[in-house]
């Protein structure tokens, strides 16, 4: 599976907290998903997977969300380029 990274960001809110998100595409899929990143410690994540440019297949969605909490490699893949984002 190939996968374009368009874009990541990644910032603090606090202290401790982190807020970021990586906009990204699959081959294959019609959508650009954006998938936002949040931490109170900056080591356990949180998330939330929604469409960047417009709304889409609801299923296509359920099926991204599913990959994401089974592929770690992916899921990881896309943290760590909102990580990279952060500015040092």
């Amino acid at each position: 599976m190939s996968i374009e990274i368009i874009r990541a960001e990644m910032r603090r809110e606090d202290e401790k907290s982190f807020v970021g998100s990586t906009v990204f595409k699959i081959e294959g899929d019609k959508s650009v998903y954006e998938i936002t990143f949040m931490s109170k410690n900056g080591k356990d994540w949180d998330y939330s997977l929604h469409f960047t440019e417009q709304s889409g297949d609801e299923e296509e969605l359920l099926k991204m969300d599913e990959l994401l909490e089974n592929d770690d490699d992916l899921y990881n893949q896309l943290l760590d380029a909102a990580l990279d984002a952060y500015p040092a």
